[in-house]
């Protein structure tokens, strides 16, 4: 008796525990429910889209309060596991793993730089790339295997930006992100002009901010020399300066549309010069410079390593490639289809050759020859992108102080080679012939190239010469010919940009002077206010 007793007791007080336990489980449900919210809320008020499914209630749990399972939508990439969608249940505020959302707080703006290669930094992938708006590197992918889910939970890094789509995600949650807060990170990424923006370029001269704190001009920041490459940042940055291909590089529906055969790697060098200059007008940029090593690694392939990055190279000979290279992979030939290019900077010119003879013949063989038709004068019409301007030779000889004299020379001087009188003597390997020029049509800009460099077997020698030039008003007509000068209303050039070798010829420098309202001196990322 006494026994059986006892176990009724301790069942009757385990039941009373049991019943107690139910009761306050039925409280808690209760004040869970009540504190549901209707809809998950971003930091900055914006809702994340979700989708809220409510599970059936059944009779029997009716009199209790049921919590609402939340849905959310995951969206997979190409290379992502297939995996069933997770229902996060009881989830205030930002859902996923009882986190706080990650905000706009969590992103380290100074540390994003998107003028890189848009590459995983473990697998070298251009698929799928991410980039971690924590610390700024890239990754690949955002499924349960991916490099960038593993690097979220590693490091607690939970905000990724797809480069190509442009789209926000929290990892290893896996969905996106919706804050209009976050514009100012894919407008950095992927900048974008309006006609109207484009037409008020020139218009103003307005100062932007950067995130650092330093002021800039759009359009005179400064390129990063990643090693030897600022031969090809001062090319970059005049072609940046000349309105017209501005315009039609910033407008990226302008070229997007060119087709081009399969496998043709030279339009990499049009996307890439569109995406350089758009990022050099760019007012919103976190920086006040831009680093070109995009553009830059397209020269190298599309040059096949005739241009690299950390060999100095010579400025006219990349100036000459790059506008060929790049007329030619905008859908433009040598003589009918025009491009951009062609339409800003090419001219035409004829060109009047005739053959010498030896000069060690004697005089008598010389007249013989000259009366043969190979040996007279004969005229080609040609283009050019730019007008080639030879210098006087440099002296030999010191002066009394046994100092070198470097001397002067007006533009117009080294101008007389496209009169249609002047001749001068190019001499071959076997053949010797006398040039004139005379220039047929001007192009809207023209380029000037003052050869300085003389290249032989051994060695290659720089020419000191000073060429003294004005700023305004260059007037060309009087080196057209007669009969084109009519068609030719405008012939006067004003300076826009101005290109300047400094040191020796293998170990020397390139700078740039641009006119932005005021003339503004590049020295690679640094910029120098000069005098009007």
């Amino acid at each position: 008796m006494s026994g059986r007793s006892k176990r009724e007791s301790r069942g009757s007080t385990r039941g009373k525990r049991e019943s107690e336990s139910r009761g306050s489980s039925g409280r808690v449900k209760r004040e869970r429910d009540r504190e549901r919210e209707a809809e998950v809320p971003s930091s900055r008020g914006s809702p994340v889209r979700v989708k809220r499914e409510v599970e059936p209630v059944s009779a029997r749990e009716a009199p209790t309060p049921v919590i609402p399972a939340v849905r959310v939508t995951r969206e997979r990439d190409a290379d992502e596991d297939s995996e069933p969608e997770r229902e996060v249940r009881g989830a205030r505020g930002w859902v996923g793993l009882g986190r706080a959302r990650p905000g706009a707080d969590s992103i380290l703006a100074s540390v994003l730089d998107f003028d890189f290669e848009k590459l995983c930094s473990i697998s070298l992938s251009h698929i799928n790339a991410y980039a971690c708006l924590v610390c700024g590197k890239y990754f690949q992918g955002r499924g349960l295997k991916s490099h960038a889910y593993i690097h979220s939970v590693q490091f607690s890094h939970h905000v990724f930006l797809n480069l190509h789509t442009l789209k926000f995600y929290c990892l290893p949650d896996n969905y996106e992100i919706i804050d209009s807060s976050l514009e100012d990170i894919t407008y950095v990424l992927k900048p974008t002009f309006t006609k109207q923006q484009i037409a008020n370029l020139d218009k103003q001269a307005k100062l932007s901010r950067a995130y650092d704190g330093t002021t800039y001009l759009p359009g005179i920041v400064g390129l990063n020399n990643i090693k030897a490459n600022d031969y090809a940042n001062a090319v970059l940055q005049a072609l940046s300066n000349v309105p017209p291909l501005r315009n039609y590089f910033l407008e990226e529906d302008n070229y997007k549309n060119i087709k081009r055969p399969p496998g043709d790697i030279m339009f990499l060098l049009v996307q890439r010069f569109g995406e350089l200059m758009r990022k050099l007008w760019n007012p919103r940029n976190f920086k006040a410079h831009v680093s070109p090593h995009e553009m830059l690694q397209a020269v190298v392939l599309c040059s096949k390593k005739t241009f690299q990055i950390t060999k100095q190279g010579d400025g006219v000979d990349f100036l000459s490639w790059f506008l060929n290279a790049l007329h030619s992979a905008l859908g433009g030939t040598k003589k009918k289809k025009k491009t951009i290019v062609t339409d800003v900077f090419q001219g035409s010119m004829r060109i009047f050759t005739k053959k010498l003879p030896h000069p060690d013949l004697p005089a008598e063989e010389k007249e013989q020859l000259l009366q043969n038709d190979e040996y007279q004068e004969t005229m080609v019409e040609s283009t050019f992108m730019y007008l080639t301007l030879d210098l006087p030779t440099a002296p030999l000889y010191k002066d009394e102080k046994e100092q070198l004299i470097i001397p002067q020379v007006p533009l117009f001087n080294i101008l007389a080679k496209f009169n249609g009188i002047t001749e001068k003597e190019y001499k071959t390997y076997k053949e010797n012939f006398l040039k004139r020029f005379q220039l047929t049509k001007l192009p809207p800009y023209l380029i000037f190239c003052i050869k300085r460099f003389t290249k032989n077997n051994f060695f290659v020698e720089k020419n000191p010469t000073i060429v003294n030039f004005p700023i305004t008003n260059v007037d060309l007509r009087e080196y057209l010919s007669e009969e084109v000068q009519a068609a030719h209303k405008n012939t006067t050039y004003d300076l826009i940009a101005n290109i300047v070798h400094d040191g020796k010829p293998s170990e020397g420098s390139y700078r740039i002077h641009v006119l932005h309202h005021i003339w503004k001196r590049r020295d690679n990322d640094e910029t120098n206010q000069q005098g009007a």
